[in-house]
């Protein structure tokens, strides 16, 4: 079942039809010869009216919409502005301004996709018309879309709290180190790139540093205060207890109109846009989810969750050839199909043995959310080169993209082994298995 899934799904066929034609074809032929009771579907109205009520995932439409009219609105490409001129005084500081904003923005929107290209289409023009190095550009670009991954309040990990049976608000919690450590890292080697290599991330002409000086104080306050202050409610809310996730993100969504308004953003134009935007996206997360839901009961009727449990714990090294196993499925996987199909179909089924293991789940989804994070990167086959690659210049060569994202990789497969040798012992296992 599984394989004939990931087949149709790479053929192109619409993954969530993909899923449930998946569990029509195989419960029927197990129903023929008698390993599977068709009677069992008869559960599948109640369980997709339970993923219409799923109060958690109800969140991630607030999220959504919160990121497109930040992005609509142009208030995204004002924040980068400022940010740019904040830091473009130092060398390299365009690239730590992509960063800094590529982490609010890409947590607030959540989707990988919209914030690469949203960055591409913002930031990319402005850094090589400065003379920034192609090269490390492009992964700077890659790199800072992809944060929103890990980042609260972000929809991958609202998505894995729900697969995986865990807070939002602890997996929100337990995201906010590493997430700061990838940002950081990616910090820390722009800032090194412009100590050894000046010519590759240049500051700022003195022309332009006197253009964006004379009202910074202003741009500051109108541009980068709010979103940091919506995104402080947001997040401030949820880990005081004060509100649900879900109630977070629909805080968020109208400070985001709120804002937009303010700024005279909120026309109905851009509006319209978010609406649709977030729609075709809900959509497609609640069709995922009913056609996974049809897979889950088939491959459970046929036993395949028991089957995958005696298989991932009884693998060599316990707890850690477990971890290293579903790491490397998730790493290769994230190479060819998007985060919400590895979410319904993979993370469910390593929920069982990682129990049996005594492997901390919270633990274990800021794992898939790092590593994920990384997949997206890797060439050739990353979806955030995918999503670059559509909006970067013709006459830059895809090889520049690869050659750019490497270093970036490096730091977040560093970090994703300093969560697993630091945080394991103490975390991810218990006393008996250290």
């Amino acid at each position: 079942m599984f394989l004939g899934a990931l087949v149709l799904v790479f053929t192109g066929y619409p993954v969530a039809f993909a899923l449930g034609g998946t569990a029509l074809l195989f419960g029927l032929v197990a129903d023929l010869t008698g390993h599977f009771d068709l009677v069992l579907f008869r559960a599948m109205p109640d369980r997709a009216f339970g993923t219409m009520s799923n109060y958690t995932l109800l969140a991630v439409p607030f999220f959504i919409f919160m990121g497109i009219v930040l992005e609509k609105s142009k208030l995204a490409e004002q924040l980068l502005e400022t940010i740019g001129a904040v830091f473009g005084r130092l060398r390299g500081g365009l690239a730590l301004g992509v960063i800094f904003v590529g982490a609010l923005l890409a947590a607030a929107t959540g989707v990988v996709g919209a914030s690469v290209t949203a960055m591409g289409l913002i930031s990319l023009p402005v850094m090589l018309r400065y003379g920034y190095r192609e090269d490390l550009a492009l992964g700077t670009i890659a790199a800072s879309g992809t944060l929103g991954q890990i980042i609260p309040p972000s929809i991958v990990l609202i998505v894995l709290g729900d697969q995986l049976g865990v807070s939002v608000g602890t997996l929100f919690s337990a995201a906010i180190v590493p997430g700061l450590a990838l940002t950081g890292g990616c910090a820390l080697y722009v800032m090194g790139v412009a100590l050894f290599q000046p010519a590759a991330a240049p500051a700022l002409p003195p022309e332009e540093r006197a253009a964006t000086g004379a009202d910074l104080a202003r741009r500051v306050v109108v541009s980068l205060l709010p979103p940091l202050l919506l995104i402080l409610v947001v997040l401030g809310s949820i880990f005081a207890g004060v509100a649900t996730p879900t109630e977070a993100g629909a805080l968020g969504a109208v400070g985001a109109m709120a804002m937009a308004a303010a700024n005279g953003g909120l026309t109905l134009g851009p509006l319209r846009a978010a609406m649709v935007e977030t729609s075709r996206l809900t959509v497609m997360v609640v069709f995922l989810l009913i056609g996974s839901t049809a897979f889950a009961l088939v491959f459970r009727g046929l036993g395949g969750d028991l089957w995958i449990a005696g298989l991932l714990t009884g693998l060599p090294g316990g707890a850690l050839g477990f971890l290293l196993v579903v790491n490397l499925v998730v790493f290769l996987l994230g190479f060819f199909v998007d985060f919400f199909e590895i979410a319904f179909i993979v993370v469910p089924l390593i929920v069982l043995p990682a129990r049996q293991l005594g492997i901390d789940l919270a633990w274990l989804g800021i794992l898939i959310a790092v590593n994920l994070q990384t997949s997206f990167l890797t060439p050739p086959f990353g979806f955030s080169l995918f999503y670059l690659r559509g909006v970067m210049p013709n006459n830059i060569a895809t090889t520049t993209l690869y050659r750019g994202v490497v270093p970036f990789i490096v730091i977040q497969v560093l970090v994703l082994l300093a969560l697993i040798l630091f945080t394991a012992p103490n975390i991810g296992f218990s006393p008996g298995q250290r």
